[in-house]
């Protein structure tokens, strides 16, 4: 399988273990305050792949750039900040139609941090997608002046950053060793800031705790699997599909229907990455 397919398969795997992992964190994050969620979350995925871990020793997860990891963590930390804000206030599929601001912003992150040829299919398949956002974002930003939709849209520059410093990663550090050393520091940035506002969960919550640690070291195993295997511009496109993943267990989980806005940019964006796949294959034989 040509690189750029092999990137936008792990891409499209990844958006499926997101969405199931977001349907996870929007039942716990109504439930418990936002910022415990994001701290437990992360400690779950440090839970999740302990027996990794004592299975090799701990030297083999010592990480070769330890500055890069911390910094990582760092921007990774403030984009979960402000996502988790605002994720118990807007539904599954426009909390996923913003986040696809990110893409654009990673690919001009690539073109100036590690000099990516920037191929004129991919930023078409850009605009395109992003239209579709619009077109399911737009009117209800309108209608509800779009102060939680402004907060969730602020994370996006925060995580392109983290994106692009995880790529910068994968070519000193294994693929766990990254996705290990994310849940330790966001973990342990997020802990202060969830103390004052702390509630035990109950054992149910545990439980579904521990079932996102699983979901969220698998996701993020195949997005820096997909970093690693193509170009970061590469594999972007095809995050628009995650539209449809959120959609869906939005209305199966929480009863959202979607608006026929939502559809309608849906469809636009599915077109864009149906088509940079098609051009990345015939360009790449």
């Amino acid at each position: 399988m040509p690189p750029a397919l092999h990137g936008i398969a792990w891409m499209v795997a990844s958006g499926f273990f997101f969405a199931l992992l977001n349907a996870l964190l929007r039942i716990l994050a109504l439930q418990l305050p936002p910022l415990e969620v994001q701290c437990l979350r992360y400690a779950a995925g440090l839970v999740a792949m302990s027996p990794f871990i004592f299975q090799v020793g701990l030297r083999a997860y010592h990480p070769k750039g330890l500055l890069g990891q911390l910094w990582r963590g760092a921007f990774h930390t403030a984009g979960m900040v402000l996502w988790y804000i605002a994720l118990p206030h807007l539904t599954l599929a426009d909390t996923t139609a913003i986040g696809f601001t990110g893409p654009i912003f990673i690919m001009i992150g690539a073109v100036f941090a590690f000099g990516e040829k920037m191929i004129w299919e991919r930023w078409v398949s850009a605009a395109i997608g992003f239209l579709g956002v619009l077109i399911v974002v737009g009117p209800k930003m309108t209608a509800s002046g779009g102060y939680y939709d402004l907060i969730m849209l602020a994370s996006s520059p925060l995580f392109a950053v983290s994106a692009l410093i995880t790529k910068a990663l994968t070519k000193r550090d294994k693929i766990e060793v990254i996705v290990v050393w994310q849940c330790l520091t966001i973990g342990i940035f997020t802990l202060p800031l969830a103390i004052p506002s702390w509630e035990w969960p109950t054992l149910l919550q545990w439980t579904i705790f521990l079932a996102a640690g699983v979901l969220g070291s698998i996701a993020h195993y195949c997005v820096t699997s997909a970093l690693r295997a193509a170009d970061a511009t590469a594999t972007q496109g095809v995050k628009f599909l995650d539209l449809i993943w959120m959609s869906s267990l939005g209305f199966l989980v929480f009863g959202d229907i979607p608006t026929i806005s939502t559809v309608i940019g849906g469809l636009v964006i599915v077109a864009a990455t149906t088509w940079i796949a098609r051009r990345e294959a015939r360009r790449r034989a």
